[in-house]
This record gives C-alpha cells, structure tokens and sequence, in this order.
C-alpha cells in the first residue's frame, strides 16, 4: 500500500478464545479471599482492565496494594490455565497472514500485562506478523477509553481514521469509536445489538473478514 493502512486487533475473545480460562481464574483467586463472581458480573465487566474490575466488583474490599496482588494472582493463574491448551480463535492466523500480505500494518492492543500479550503472540501461528503490541503497563486510562488504540496507532506510525479495530466487547468498540477509527465487532462476547450500536461492522466470525471487506469498512466510515 502505499498509504499504509493499520489493523489493531483486541486480544481476548479476539485472537484467543479467552473467556472460559478468564473466568476459571478470576474465581480461583477469588475463592482464595472467600469471594464469588457470577456468570454476570464477569459478563458486565469483561474487556476492562483487571484492577479496574476488582475496584468495581468489590468496592472497598482491597487496598490499592491489595488490588495489585489479587491482579497478579490471577493472570498469573490465568496464564497457567492458558499453557495447558491455546484456545487460538477461528480463523485469526489466516486473516492475520492475509492482511499482512494485502499491505495492511499490524497491532495488538490490549489492556493485558505485557506477560499475557507476549504469551498469545508466541502461540498465535501468525502471531510474528504483529509489528507492534500495546499492554496494560503501556495504558494509562482502561477502555471505554481510547488509549490503548490511540497508542497502537502511534507506535504503527498510521494517522487514527486509517486504522480499524477489531473488538468483541461493547467498552472496546467504543473506544475505537472514541479514537476515530474504523469498529469491527466480533460476535462471542456481547450480543449483535450491543456491538451494533456502535460498530460500523459487526461479523459472526473472524472468517467474514477480508482485506477487502474490512477495507470497504474504512471507506464506509470515511464517507459517512
């Protein structure tokens, strides 16, 4: 290409089937402090960052060392979960590999610790072909907020409105949104109507996705 365009990809729920290992972890070290975590309650806060969840899930329970002792422990059970089988979702390396040799630049971005991301990008067949990866240290502010993309599109050297995001969490489209960039929903997490209201596309696997579909995304939202 020969004005760049960039793709930021989410990380959980988007190029790892995530969600089960998250919330097997997030209860064992939960359990650890005599506490519960519903179906719902992870549901409601997936996608945020770890500390911000503990804050909102149990408000006033940790101090802030506290908080940062129970978010160690659980990604670090999180990527012992992960080890033991890599839940790589469908169609990722293939449309990672495609976008790549159409041109596009490519970036995590995810508000993970930079062990986790590390971890994912090893396993991910096409994981090499990621130019850039942003981590949770690297982000100041969790989405809704547009930083960790505001900081994937900075490090790819792309202006925002040529960048698309792919997401599967509705505080991740948003975020995009926020950034000026390009919404990909990705069905799994949220149902089509929550992706849906802010989205400019919303796709049932990563399968749907093309160079050329996500492409007409981008001049979709560049026209309206």
């Amino acid at each position: 290409m020969e004005h760049p365009l960039g793709v930021i990809f989410d990380m959980d729920g988007v190029l790892v089937d995530s969600y089960a290992a998250h919330l097997r972890s997030w209860r064992d070290v939960a359990a650890r402090h005599g506490l519960e975590l519903s179906d719902a309650d992870f549901a409601r806060t997936f996608g945020r960052t770890s500390r911000d969840i503990i804050r909102a899930l149990w408000p006033g329970k940790f101090d802030d060392d506290g908080v940062a002792r129970f978010d160690a422990a659980k990604e670090a059970r999180y990527r012992e979960i992960l080890g033991e089988r890599f839940p790589e979702m469908d169609g990722a390396s293939e449309l990672i590999r495609e976008l790549h040799d159409a041109g596009y630049r490519l970036a995590i971005g995810s508000s993970g610790p930079p062990q986790n991301v590390s971890l994912v990008q090893r396993q991910l067949r096409s994981g090499h072909l990621f130019e850039v990866t942003v981590n949770g240290t690297e982000v100041t502010r969790g989405k809704p907020d547009p930083d960790v993309f505001l900081i994937a599109a900075r490090k790819l050297g792309i202006e925002p409105p040529r960048c698309a995001v792919v997401e599967d969490a509705p505080a991740g489209i948003e975020a995009a949104r926020r950034a000026g960039m390009t919404s990909i929903g990705l069905l799994g997490t949220a149902p089509r109507e929550r992706l849906a209201e802010h989205a400019d596309l919303v796709v049932g696997s990563l399968r749907d996705l093309s160079p050329a579909v996500i492409g007409e995304a981008m001049r979709g939202r560049a026209k309206g």
